[in-house]
């Protein structure tokens, strides 16, 4: 199984690890990764990987069966099974994700409706709401969300039982991903602490860890998805 080094420390630009099989479709299997394979509306990471005697691009890393997949951007010969490989994350991109995906907990503070949907990119996402009509405050969520940011609120995680999720249904806030279960213990990201917490919800995705480090942010459009859903645009500001 692939270590997940990109849980416990997000800031984690490079790491080494250990190539333990390639899959039918081309991908790398890696003891341990320091990329974020795609899920829960964010992308995989990309970046590169050397070895002695190469080098190879990674357009995106994937959940595969025994663990992470590193995906080749080209058509080059591969690490061979058994090979140390040195991991290098396009950083820039990786903490665009980090300040999207806390931004986008943030927005579901601000708007307390259930999530019916999500996307995390570089500089932009989004998030859909069970959302019958766009209330009159709407025109104040932008201001809302931004002084959130400006509290410098710490950004942690914590873990539970799948026991106590059961017991704690109102944890989980998106309707159309469910948080993995199964495992034993599932993996929380709570935003402030003690009297100053204002949100704790089920993740396993990479986040800042502090709130001032997302910046500015602007909400976008706000689009009509169907009759019970409102799809909210955010982006990331200068």
């Amino acid at each position: 199984m692939t270590e997940l080094v990109f849980r416990d420390d997000p800031y984690l630009m490079k790491e080494k690890a250990v190539v333990l099989a390639h899959t039918p479709e081309g991908g790398i299997v890696v003891s341990a990764s320091v990329f974020y394979p795609t899920g829960g509306g964010q992308p995989g990471d990309s970046g590169w990987i050397d070895w002695e005697g190469g080098r190879l691009p990674i357009a995106t890393a994937l959940k595969v069966d025994g663990g992470v997949a590193l995906v080749p951007a080209e058509a080059r010969a591969m690490p061979p099974v058994g090979a140390l490989v040195h991991q290098h994350l396009d950083w820039e991109r990786r903490f665009g994700h980090m300040r999207i995906h806390t931004a986008l907990h943030l927005l579901s503070v601000v708007i307390p409706l259930p999530v019916t949907g999500g996307q995390i990119g570089a500089d932009r996402g989004r998030l859909d709401f069970a959302m019958p009509e766009v209330p009159p405050e709407a025109a104040l969520w932008e201001e809302a969300i931004n002084r959130l940011i400006d509290r410098d609120l710490p950004v942690t995680q914590d873990w539970i039982t799948d026991d106590d999720l059961a017991a704690n249904p109102a944890l989980v806030k998106t309707l159309s991903v469910r948080p993995p279960s199964g495992q034993g213990r599932v993996r929380l990201i709570r935003i402030g602490q003690g009297e100053g917490q204002i949100d704790l919800q089920p993740c396993g995705g990479t986040h800042v860890a502090r709130t001032s480090e997302i910046g500015r942010v602007t909400i976008g459009r706000i689009e009509n998805k169907g009759r019970q859903n409102r799809r909210v645009h955010l982006q990331l500001g200068d």
